[in-house]
């Protein structure tokens, strides 16, 4: 009994001694392991001579399955191989870094790297962006994105925003068209918009559009639309084609008129003091990369869009198709027939983006 008692003790002593040495050498045991060292230097020689490298948060409340959401991840992807390693975005969507209400004034302070922003949202600091925010403001597709992308967006849109707030728009996404679907009745002509009951979120500059659209815009929570629709308390909402897949609203509709009188895009930016840290080499791959990223962007949201007429054509939706030159004519002259919505307007900035429509 004796002799495995003395066994024991030497082997917990053993122990105790064996684990102290690593204690009482803290410079050996905090030593990365050769493996570690070997992809240490390894991320290190990625990085081009002369380059620094940067890590950018780039936050949006944009939720999964979203084309903008997937559009962050393959631009992270993109720059990173651009800028050779240099540049490396860490994506934060849904929310979970900043809520809608606090992202844009992070931007701003320099709390987070990149955002999503929108014209609605610059126009709270910028008087002339709310005419962007108008019913048939961009003719199509193609007019928001050459105006935008193009001489115009990049020589004063994009100009004035970074002068007057200290954040740098790298081009301008396309979220999507909106669209007028109806309960009741098809829409064939803006004379059909008469008394129709359409869903309006609860802001006058929403519920001047719809009055402009030619309908009685009735205020209502998204979350009541769908009892709202089946109820009989509206006629109509308005809404991107893949809000009406995702809310179901197919259900309780039976047409959906192709309006596009909002056309809707939003930017990726960057704010400038970040963007000034970088060298033109790596702004240059930001550049690039973000324009991959916006034909990623625009090329998904229209096939979607004209896959999701689809999908509603076989829910049983009849699709209609209006003159969009007569509602063009009509929403836009309740709005400039109105002083009132049109006081902080550019004026001549819009004269030229319309005449550049024709």
């Amino acid at each position: 009994m004796f002799k495995k008692m003395v066994a024991i003790s030497m082997v917990v002593a053993t122990m105790f001694t064996v684990g102290g040495c690593g204690a009482n050498n803290p410079k050996e045991a905090s030593q990365p392991s050769p493996a570690a060292q070997a992809e240490t230097k390894s991320q290190e020689a990625q990085v081009p001579a002369g380059e620094t490298p940067i890590e950018l948060k780039f936050t949006s409340v944009s939720v999964p399955g979203d084309t903008h959401t997937e559009s962050m991840d393959v631009f992270a992807k993109k720059v990173e191989e651009l800028s050779e390693g240099s540049i490396k975005v860490k994506v934060y969507h849904s929310g979970s870094l900043f809520s809608s209400e606090n992202e844009f004034d992070a931007l701003l302070n320099g709390d987070v790297d990149m955002a999503y922003i929108s014209n609605p949202t610059i126009a709270t600091k910028i008087d002339y962006f709310n005419m962007f925010t108008s019913g048939y403001f961009f003719k199509d597709y193609e007019h928001m994105t050459s105006t935008l992308n193009g001489d115009i967006g990049k020589n004063i849109i994009r100009k004035d925003i970074e002068e007057e707030l200290g954040i740098v728009p790298l081009a301008s996404f396309y979220l999507g068209s909106r669209q007028v679907n109806t309960t009741k009745k098809a829409i064939n002509s803006y004379d059909d918009m008469k008394g129709l009951l359409l869903r309006m979120p609860n802001s006058p500059a929403w519920l001047f559009l719809g009055k402009a659209l030619g309908a009685n815009p009735t205020p209502m929570s998204f979350n009541e639309v769908y009892t709202g629709l089946s109820t009989g308390a509206i006629d109509a909402q308005d809404n991107p084609l893949p809000t009406v897949q995702s809310a179901k609203f197919y259900e309780v509709t039976k047409y959906i008129a192709v309006t596009n009188h909002v056309i809707d895009s939003i930017y990726p930016t960057i704010n400038k003091v970040t963007w000034e840290k970088m060298s033109e080499k790596q702004q240059q791959a930001m550049r690039e990369a973000i324009e991959f990223t916006r034909d990623f962007c625009d090329t998904t949201n229209l096939e979607k869009e004209a896959n999701l007429l689809k999908f509603l054509e076989e829910q049983g939706l009849t699709v209609t198709r209006p003159n969009l030159d007569e509602f063009r004519e009509k929403v836009q002259a309740a709005y400039l027939e109105d002083s009132e919505q049109t006081a902080k307007w550019n004026m001549d900035l819009f004269e030229e983006i319309q005449a550049a429509a024709k």
